[in-house]
């Protein structure tokens, strides 16, 4: 303990020579608007992708050496950020930090890690004293309560035994979570006797106490915010469901920071849209800009849907991302900046969209849906589509009469890459800045969601899968390994294919400048680059 109290002591030292060292700044240095970034890993969507708005606005946002982060074959390295976080502060304005890198390495780190509480409270302390030391510099953080995946899954984003066990324990927890909520039946209560008999207790014991250290530094960045350290805390629920040990953990953090309200804290569900939430955040504030959203569901279950991987109501949780950004949700479109159009499955089910059951055969809602965007469109309000109707990737038959009626390039925002929360909050995050923004850069934005989550998260990612037998090289444990490069090849071909087809595309932007990367080395995520001039 006393090393580490040393160890805390010479950390406040040397920044306070860092802060010192800005008042040699010239006045010009200091008026400079730069933004510190620091994501919860280095994928495409929680780093190029988030800030590139951002930039796009003149702002200068500085990033961390890629090989501090978190990343598909490495831990992102928590004291090495620190001290290069301490270096780039002197004249920014805001930073926006990802308290998981920050403490662990990166969102997966945060699963997985194995860092003592000791060592965890002592790099939080961290937090306080850059505050203290730059005390004009807006702090906006954003951290993670662990996720409960709900089935046996064996990769370097879980612990070992969650291959084996995984699934149990997602039950185990769900139990004990509806027990203290609405109560379990006597077969639940024999089930969940079980559950405890058949787990192994040293896998509950590390899964607990792993989630009580990642719960205990989230109750002491709420304390924080509470002194002022934090301009703005966000709390996300990584994948998670109604009953879950996540949901459970979720209840009590809330219960835990509710008088500070959110107007400084939220607790919602998400991980990867956090990040560019909070840039969109800082950039209002120092505008001084009070975005105003109308939202507008589509028939059925509408906003009332749970979908896939949340623990609420979607829209609880665009309420959530709309007070995150420091925006106001109003009841006429006229007065607002973006209507958020959300589409919703009619019977409120998540489908996965890389199945069969995601076809270009229109569902009831979807001409609906589609005739009400039009409509606001017509009217000439700024339309972002929020598209969750399936999980993972875009909804083929929307996309197929958003093309019919040429209505892609008159969207000022979509987003449909990953989970409910993760599509809607990027897009609203990033379409809360767009009105700064010229059409190119709208364009831009729209491309590679198009690309990413539509032509390969719902169609392309099955086609390069089950390719790659004929590719050659070798597979690599959950990874390519081997067979990358040729799955980069494939998908760049496929992608571009499927773009003539469907995606009338902006000037310049062609299949001869298109590449198609997978950036972690699987084929979950997507990075297309064009080369432009």
């Amino acid at each position: 303990m006393f090393k580490l109290q040393k160890r805390l002591n010479q950390w406040q030292k040397s920044i306070k020579i860092c802060a010192f060292s800005l008042a040699a700044l010239t006045p010009m240095a200091c008026a400079a608007e730069k933004i510190i970034y620091v994501p919860i890993d280095n994928r495409p969507v929680n780093l190029a992708q988030a800030v590139y708005p951002v930039k796009k606005l003149g702002y200068d946002v500085v990033t961390p050496p890629d090989e501090l982060l978190g990343s598909w074959n490495r831990s992102g390295n928590p004291d090495e950020l620190w001290h290069w976080l301490q270096k780039e502060a002197p004249g920014a304005k805001a930073a926006v930090l990802s308290t998981d890198s920050l403490l662990y390495g990166s969102l997966i780190d945060s699963r997985t890690h194995n860092i003592d509480s000791t060592e965890i409270r002592l790099r939080a302390e961290h937090f306080k004293t850059l505050a203290a030391a730059f005390p004009h510099l807006s702090l906006y953080g954003f951290g993670t309560i662990m996720r409960t995946p709900s089935y046996n899954f064996a990769s370097n984003a879980f612990t070992p035994y969650y291959a084996t066990h995984g699934a149990a324990i997602f039950r185990y927890t769900a139990l004990t979570d509806k027990e203290e909520t609405n109560g379990i039946t006597r077969r639940e209560r024999k089930e969940l006797k079980k559950l405890k008999a058949d787990i192994p207790a040293e896998y509950l014991a590390d899964w607990f106490d792993r989630r009580a250290r990642n719960y205990d530094a989230n109750k002491l960045f709420i304390d924080f915010t509470a002194a002022n350290v934090f301009n703005y805390f966000l709390l996300g629920c990584d994948d998670s469901a109604i009953y879950s040990q996540t949901h459970l953990e979720s209840r009590h953090i809330k219960e835990y920071g509710k008088d500070l309200g959110k107007t400084r804290l939220t607790v919602t569900s998400g991980a990867d849209e956090l990040g560019m939430l909070l840039l969109s955040r800082a950039v209002n504030d120092m505008r001084n800009h009070i975005p105003f959203f109308h939202v507008a569901y589509n028939i059925g279950k509408g906003g009332e849907t749970i979908p896939t991987y949340t623990n609420g109501k979607i829209k609880d949780d665009i309420k959530d991302a709309i007070a995150v950004v420091g925006g106001i949700e109003v009841p006429n479109p006229a007065h607002a900046d973006m209507v958020v159009a959300v589409n919703t499955a009619y019977d409120g089910k998540t489908i996965e969209a890389n199945t069969a059951a995601n076809t270009v055969k229109p569902r009831r809602g979807t001409k609906p849906f589609v005739n009400m965007v039009k409509n606001y469109l017509e009217q000439g309000y700024p339309v972002g589509i929020a598209d969750i109707a399936c999980g993972n990737g875009a909804d083929n038959a929307l996309m197929e009469e958003l093309k019919k009626e040429n209505l892609l390039f008159r969207l000022f925002a979509y987003g449909g890459w990953n989970s409910a929360t993760n599509s809607a909050g990027f897009m609203l995050g990033s379409g809360s800045m767009l009105k700064w923004l010229d059409t190119r850069d709208r364009y831009a934005m729209l491309t590679t969601r198009y690309l990413d989550d539509w032509a390969y998260q719902a169609n392309v990612r099955n086609q390069v899968g089950a390719l790659l037998p004929t590719l050659p090289g070798e597979i690599d444990g959950a990874y390519l390994g081997g067979k990358w490069q040729g799955a980069n090849e494939k998908a760049t071909m496929l992608i571009s294919e499927f773009a003539d087809k469907n995606i009338r595309l902006p000037k310049d932007y062609t299949r001869q400048n298109l590449t198609v990367r997978l950036p972690w080395h699987r084929l979950f995520e997507c990075e297309p680059l064009f080369t432009i001039d």
